[in-house]
């Protein structure tokens, strides 16, 4: 009988985080998870309580402990990760980062963007940028990401897989709000701001990231890794999956050439080449396969209270 792996994830209280948790239990790993303690792990899982940026808080939640893996869910700036990498140099013999299609946000192309056009290594890293001020995060959340894929990969304390994770979409706990913002307009005939050249993404489902992230974990590869479904989906192809549960609602798409447009409406081209992770052995669904049940799960309760304001 194999020995179970000691596994850690930073995060994992939400959404895709909850999901490899539950996974990982199943697969008879054992599984700690560290976070503020906003909401506790499902049972069977270890508990510790810190705040990821207290350097001093962490080292005494963890103790003496050491992991095969941990599973790093909620590191957005390069400050976080350069304490990730002391407190873990030593204590981990593997170190997975999820990281997201927004690294590309510079890389306007129509072909389907590798790994290799963000090349970690080359980015440079700038510690006194205002990473704790929520606001420079937020419009700055693509450089954070690959500002902390820097910090790891030009001076590694373990191995490290960055996980480059497409737009997410299904489940009905998707925190977002994003596919609401389509809903609610397309149900009342309000117009969808996007831009004058929208282009299309790659997307991956809740359930296929979390799966993708509990086989990275049993891997050994390293390096960036593209993960994101089959397939490129447009505003429009959205839009209309969504429309089908208002039949009386109205797609009006409004073109707009500066200010801000809706989520999941972008100027340049998000879509990945995922052929690595599918040459290392994982096989992914096609967007289209599972984009109705994605947009069901989600809109599953605002269509239920749409018709209740209808109704009233």
């Amino acid at each position: 009988m194999e020995t179970p792996r000691e596994v850690l994830v930073i995060g994992g209280n939400r959404y895709a985080g909850k999901r490899l948790i539950a996974r990982l239990l199943t697969a008879g790993d054992r599984v700690t998870v560290l976070n503020r303690g906003s909401s506790p792990p499902p049972p069977g899982a270890v508990h510790l309580l810190a705040d990821r940026d207290d350097e001093s808080a962490l080292l005494s939640a963890l103790g003496s402990r050491t992991f095969d893996v941990v599973v790093d869910q909620v590191c957005y700036t390069p400050r976080q990760a350069a304490i990730a990498r002391r407190v873990f140099a030593g204590r981990a013999r593997r170190y997975v980062m999820t990281s997201t299609v927004e690294v590309y946000e510079y890389e306007d192309s129509i072909a389907l963007v590798r790994e290799d056009a963000v090349d970690p290594t080359t980015v440079s890293v700038d510690f006194e940028l205002p990473w704790d001020d929520p606001a420079f995060l937020d419009s700055h959340y693509g450089e954070g990401k690959r500002q902390a894929e820097s910090v790891f990969a030009t001076d590694p304390a373990f191995p490290v897989t960055t996980v480059r994770v497409a737009h997410v979409l299904g489940g009905d706990d998707d925190f977002t709000g994003r596919l609401t913002h389509y809903a609610d307009r397309i149900r009342t005939g309000e117009p969808i701001a996007v831009p004058v050249d929208n282009q299309p993404a790659t997307y991956i489902h809740v359930e296929e990231i979390a799966d993708f992230l509990a086989w990275t974990v049993g891997q050994d590869f390293t390096g960036p890794v593209n993960a994101a479904s089959h397939g490129l989906l447009g505003t429009e192809e959205l839009c209309r999956t969504v429309a089908a549960h208002f039949p009386e609602g109205k797609i009006l798409l409004q073109l707009v050439e500066l200010g801000e447009v809706s989520p999941f409406s972008f100027a340049r081209s998000y879509g990945m080449d995922n052929s690595r992770a599918t040459r290392l052995g994982f096989t992914f669904t096609g967007v289209h396969q599972w984009l109705p049940r994605a947009v069901a799960e989600t809109l599953g309760k605002e269509t239920e209270r749409a018709v209740r304001s209808d109704a009233g």
